[in-house]
């Protein structure tokens, strides 16, 4: 096991506030990913695999409707994302990486074993953070390169705030990568727009910086679009948290962006960029972003 020091965030105590415990999406996801040997089994919780056993009925009839499920999804995105993150690293080999709302990602832990150079943090809410910490010390995952932290997007002028994280951990005259999986659409547009705003006049203080997202876009245009909105009220009722679909069409997020502070802003879809896998019926219902400033 390391020997690396906790960091201070270790003693806190839970906040009855803090919303961050591991939520029902977190474990489903943590699962998929385990399933699917993305993940290490530690990340795998009987909760997931509960809550993955119980959705296989609503996967199967999605599946067969839409040609696509919940699952594929998150398949779709995390492989995007992967992706463009290992060419990142081809491109600055110094690159620094910060996952927001890590939840129970192997991502950090799959890019310490084979970058073990990279300087890579992984931030969530106190709750989350903690268990996240722990887990990671079974894998024996932490040390100088790879650590946890605490960050609420939600807060400025803060210890725990996206701004101060940025400019006390990482090296400004290096890039600095961020990435956020699973997290905008939780948000209203106004809400995450404000955070993208203030993460890019951040990311201007670094000699590159660069963002990589999920959306999931509206999908009032899809042939299934009432079948989409069954299974995003269950959602909403499953994970007891609010689910906004943003933008309608890449133009109209490229601009949103662009006007955030990112000008460089490139989308991908992954029924056109992984041309392994059966595309969705009627059409992709996530994409993934990849700013640059």
């Amino acid at each position: 096991m390391s020997t690396y020091p906790s960091p201070d965030f270790i003693d806190r105590p839970m906040n009855n506030k803090d919303t961050s415990s591991i939520s029902f999406t977190a474990h489903y996801t943590g699962y998929v990913w385990y399933k699917n040997r993305l993940s290490n089994t530690v990340f795998a919780t009987k909760q997931g695999y509960a809550y993955y056993q119980l959705l296989r009925p609503i996967e199967q009839l999605a599946k067969r409707f839409i040609g696509s499920d919940i699952k594929t999804t998150l398949l779709q995105r995390h492989q995007l994302i992967d992706r463009e993150l290992v060419s990142l690293i081809q491109q600055h080999p110094d690159l620094q990486i910060l996952e927001l709302a890590c939840g129970l990602s192997p991502r950090g832990w799959r890019i310490h074993k084979k970058y073990p150079y990279i300087h890579y943090i992984e931030a969530d809410l106190t709750g989350m953070a903690q268990q996240k910490h722990a887990l990671l010390q079974k894998v024996d995952s932490l040390d100088s390169k790879h650590k946890v932290s605490i960050c609420n997007i939600l807060t400025e002028n803060s210890p725990d705030s996206l701004e101060s994280l940025l400019l006390r951990e990482f090296d400004q005259n290096k890039p600095v990568l961020v990435i956020t999986e699973g997290l905008v659409n939780y948000f209203t547009l106004a809400e995450i727009g404000t955070f993208w705003i203030r993460m890019a006049k951040t990311l201007h203080k670094f000699s590159a910086g660069f963002y990589l997202t999920d959306v999931y876009p509206k999908v009032t245009q899809h042939r299934f679009y009432h079948w989409i909105e069954f299974a995003n009220k269950t959602l909403k009722l499953s994970s007891r948290s609010s689910f906004s679909m943003h933008f309608e069409h890449q133009q109209e997020a490229k601009e949103f962006f662009q006007v955030c502070g990112f000008p460089q802003v490139n989308i991908f879809n992954p029924d056109e960029e992984l041309s392994d896998k059966p595309k969705t019926k009627g059409g992709a219902l996530v994409w993934v972003i990849r700013t640059e400033i």
